[in-house]
This record gives structure tokens, sequence and C-alpha cells, in this order.
């Protein structure tokens, strides 16, 4: 079994998922857009081109996404996506990417717990956590 998270974009899910392509080597590994589905599925002629399903990995981690149909988009609340590097210079990097028009919530830095670790929510609407744990003594 297996547990993945899904996120829910407000109609910018395939530049999301570009940015994290760009930004976290990601690996897109499908998309398929809402006018690829039954012709009687009810989408705005607009929204066919928007994303109704979509998968990609970061070092090997799968998340899904797609664009929420109009009106159905809530920004999310009540979790956050935590992306783990054991360099804590790596795990800077991918911080400060996906902060970068943002909205930083915990600045990037050496925790009690961690060698380094921020907060943000991305450009997107995404909220994430960015890890890299304290060095084994």
């Amino acid at each position: 079994m297996r547990v993945n998270p899904y996120l829910f974009y407000n109609g910018n899910c395939e530049e999301a998922l570009s940015y994290y392509q760009q930004e976290l080597g990601a690996k897109i590994e499908a998309k398929m857009p809402y006018g690829d589905g039954p012709a009687d599925m009810p989408v705005p002629p607009d929204w066919k081109s928007k994303l109704t399903h979509a998968s990609l990995t970061i070092d090997g981690e799968v998340l899904m996404a797609s664009d929420a149909m109009p009106g159905d988009y809530h920004p999310p609340q009540g979790f956050a996506v935590v992306l783990q590097a054991e360099n804590p210079a790596d795990a800077e990097r991918r911080f400060k990417a996906l902060a970068d028009g943002g909205t930083v919530r915990m600045p990037f830095g050496k925790t009690f717990f961690s060698s380094g670790f921020g907060m943000c929510v991305d450009r997107f609407g995404i909220p994430w956590m960015v890890d890299s744990p304290m060095e084994e003594m």
C-alpha cells in the first residue's frame, strides 16, 4: 500500500509541475488534460487544456495533482508537503526555490531538531516544510 498526497490547483497545475521540474528536479510521470476525458464530461471549453490528473516524482517520492474544476478550488490548509534533503545546502536551495514568489512562514535555518528547516507556501498556494535532518554524532 502507498499513501500519496494529491494536490489541487486553481488552474495553474501545469505551470506548477513545470516549476517543480525546473527547480526541484521533479520528473513529470503523467499529465491528462480534461479535454482527453469523455465527451459528455461537463467541462467548460476554456478548461479543456487544464489537467484532470497528473503525477510527478521528486527524488522517487510520488505527488499527484490536478486543476480543481472552476468553483471547486479551495486554498490548501491543515497540511504541508514535506521535502527532506540529506544535505542542508541542498535543502536550503530547494526551500529558496519554493519560497520564491510565495510566502515564508518560517525562514530556513538550523533548529534544535534539524540541521536546516523552513516553512513556506509556494507561488501556487501549496504549503511546504523543507527539512535536513540532524547529522548523527
